[in-house]
């Protein structure tokens, strides 16, 4: 185990040892932002010259998926953060190592108010800049980030722009109405600009035309949020599956036809946990097939490449996300009635993975896979963030 995973392994029990009762209050996530940044985790994926840990994508995603087996919702919070940080360099933009040298040197966590399926902030030209204006209605991290990355529409040409601006810029407001049935603690909310000035020195970029070279490489973007949420799920089948042994292990007692003494020896319960284990190795071997592509892609892509990897999500999504919900679920069938007792917080683990899993209908990942193994046909690039 390296270091870096000797520490989210620390970070992850802390997290593991209060789960139940953070979640019950529902409060904004700033003390466990803290335990990252006191961590170093948040410096991990900027390069040593820059001030970071100079960590690559491969240490991050296994961060990512044991944080997320302690926590959900950090694990989502995390994932989002280093993927915010690396799109600063989508742009070829030489404000990129500014921006990772202030990162490292003020510890920012980073956060995204780029919704692709909600397209209403509006870009407005202004002296030395331009404003933002409009209401986002869900931007995971944004109220608890402290630079934010931004997209919006200009008005005069209806052209989609990338900026970056610290979170708390006059004239944004946090709406704090995050209050869904789970990732209570990713701090989802909406979003409102009013009259917010940025600096043209803060533009990373815009959307790329049809023909611009830059295309394929862009629309790694929305790919790398799909690859984000999957190591998320399949982190949070694993915590519900250690959770659930653990508890079977220690407190669950034997039926009473089994003809055991322990719900640990019965054969049934361990048919049922082996099962659970192998196809959770499945689907983590998956995901971590699509992050090794997209980390290729991510140096060197192409109109077939792309089509590859986003085939190779989908599939890693639909895996990912039926593994999550039937560990979820199957646990309490492995772990009894006491184990629904709301002191265990046991059901968060499905609620988690129900709530991360309905940001893509899954049936339409599965519909993608279809057509390109009847057709050959590779998904439409789509939903730039």
């Amino acid at each position: 185990m390296s270091d870096w995973q000797a520490v989210a392994a620390e970070v992850a029990e802390k997290l593991r040892g209060d789960a139940v009762e953070r979640e019950e209050r529902g409060a904004e996530p700033r003390a466990e932002i803290e335990l990252l940044r006191e961590s170093g985790l948040l410096r991990l994926l900027i390069p040593a010259e820059h001030g970071g840990a100079g960590g690559d994508w491969p240490l991050a995603h296994r961060v990512i998926r044991r944080i997320a087996a302690a926590d959900g919702s950090l694990g989502h919070l995390l994932g989002y953060h280093y993927f915010q940080l690396w799109r600063t360099r989508l742009f070829d933009t030489p404000i990129a190592d500014r921006l990772e040298r202030e990162s490292a040197a003020g510890n920012w966590f980073w956060a995204g108010v780029s919704n692709p399926r909600d397209a209403a902030l509006e870009l407005r030209p202004a002296d030395g800049g331009f404003t933002v204006h409009g209401r986002k209605f869900f931007a995971t991290g944004a109220s608890v980030a402290d630079r934010l990355i931004v997209s919006g529409t200009w008005t005069d040409t209806e052209r989609k722009a990338t900026f970056t601006v610290p979170a708390r810029t006059e004239g944004i407001r946090f709406l704090g109405d995050w209050n869904n049935l789970g990732q209570r603690l990713s701090a989802s909310g909406g979003v409102e600009f009013t009259d917010v000035f940025v600096s043209e020195n803060e533009l990373l970029g815009h959307q790329p035309g049809e023909g611009e070279p830059r295309r394929w490489r862009d629309s790694l973007a929305p790919l790398g949020f799909q690859l984000l949420l999957a190591q998320v799920q399949v982190g949070i089948a694993g915590g519900a599956l250690a959770e659930g042994a653990r508890y079977t292990s220690e407190s669950s007692r034997a039926w009473p036809m089994s003809g055991v003494d322990r719900a640990a020896e019965d054969p049934h319960v361990l048919a049922a946990y082996g099962t659970l284990a192998s196809r959770l190795t499945a689907a983590e071997l998956l995901v971590d097939a699509a992050a090794a592509a997209f980390d290729e892609a991510a140096r060197e892509v192409d109109e077939r490449k792309r089509g590859e990897l986003g085939i190779l999500l989908s599939k890693a999504k639909v895996v990912s996300t039926e593994v999550a919900l039937e560990i979820g679920n199957r646990i309490f069938e492995l772990t009894g009635a006491r184990a629904t007792g709301a002191k265990y917080g046991m059901d968060r683990f499905w609620r988690n993975a129900r709530t991360l899993t309905l940001h893509d209908p899954v049936a339409y990942k599965a519909t993608e896979v279809g057509r390109h193994l009847l057709d050959g046909e590779f998904p439409p690039i789509t939903g730039y963030s």
